[in-house]
């Protein structure tokens, strides 16, 4: 194979290293604008980091083969990979469901937040992560990641100025898990694969992603 050039290593390298300090600033200053302390940030982030790698196993259901035809063209290998075994484990991912989901919790018993006001921003994120997302056989759920958060905030900032923030993260994420998660289960078993993890990719998912995303939009 040919060597690749010192130069373009380092390259790469400062690239890497330039998105990993953007992603870490955008965190702190969202983790600011949640009054959180610079300790207690830290620590929920490695909550959600390491709880990424852990799912819970909750039940399973019968599922259906899907038809590969009905796949994408670069989808079908990937699913060839995988073992289909005629059933489907529902299972909840910590770093991208449960700890996100208790965050939010938190956040309503520490910040003088409207629970009707909350219920109707949770409800429009839901309502629409629902109708954004769609269903992939063999592989899960997608949906684009910034409309969602972009509603939250715009919401969260009109029924909620002082604590919009907070507001924008609740709905970001808990209309998210609703939408794209949850309201979807009954398609679970028309997908097809192995297992289904409610929060998908961990810290990653577009629930957690939601949820900062909407802060720094407030």
């Amino acid at each position: 194979m040919p060597k690749i050039p010192f130069r373009i290593i380092l390259l790469i390298s400062l690239l890497a290293l330039l998105i990993v300090g953007i992603q870490i600033g955008a965190l702190t200053i969202a983790f600011e604008k949640l009054d959180l302390t610079r300790d207690s940030a830290l620590l929920l982030l490695i909550t959600i980091m390491a709880g990424s790698m852990i799912n819970l196993p909750l039940f399973s259901i019968r599922s259906e083969r899907p038809d590969p035809e009905k796949m994408p063209l670069q989808l079908r290998e990937l699913y060839h990979s995988i073992p289909y075994t005629g059933r489907t484990l529902v299972m909840a991912n910590v770093g991208g469901c449960v700890a996100p989901s208790a965050f939010c919790f938190y956040l309503m018993s520490h910040h003088p937040m409207n629970l009707f006001k909350i219920a109707a921003a949770v409800s429009a994120v839901a309502l629409l992560s629902y109708k954004l997302s769609r269903s992939i056989p063999g592989i899960g759920l997608g949906m684009p990641v910034f409309l969602a958060p972009l509603l939250a905030a715009l919401l969260s900032v009109s029924l909620d100025p002082l604590n919009a923030a907070p507001m924008a993260f609740i709905s970001g994420t808990l209309g998210v898990l609703i939408g794209a998660d949850l309201m979807h289960f009954p398609e679970i078993r028309k997908m097809g694969v192995p297992f289904a993890s409610i929060g998908g990719a961990g810290s990653f998912d577009g629930i957690f992603i939601s949820g900062i995303v909407a802060v720094l939009l407030t």
